[in-house]
């Protein structure tokens, strides 16, 4: 399912510009990648609490009611997930805008 989420955001950024349904793609992407998470887990929500706390880990920590430690392993989790590297900030928006859209 990563590559699946990395291939609908890759497509998204090379078409800027286009008319096309952003707001589908990323809906789709979004949810492909939710759906092969397993039942129970917590990585969308500290995904969205990161991303919303700009990668503060204290305050992100803080947000959920758990330690910095948790949210750093369930960071990690999630770019071994989807194959990407959260420190790049157009990865970050292109996952904070199909997590807004996928509500």
């Amino acid at each position: 399912m990563s590559a699946t989420l990395h291939v609908h955001l890759h497509f998204l950024h090379h078409l800027k510009g286009q008319t096309i349904d952003y707001v589908g793609l990323a809906m789709a992407a979004c949810a492909s990648w939710i759906i092969g998470i397993g039942p129970g887990e917590p990585l969308v929500d500290t995904l969205r609490t990161w991303l919303a706390n700009h990668g503060g880990w204290d305050r992100t920590a803080a947000a959920l009611g758990v330690h910095r430690n948790s949210v750093r392993h369930r960071i990690a989790r999630v770019e071994r997930h989807l194959g990407v590297d959260l420190a790049d900030p157009e990865t970050r928006m292109e996952l904070w805008f199909a997590l807004r859209w996928s509500r």
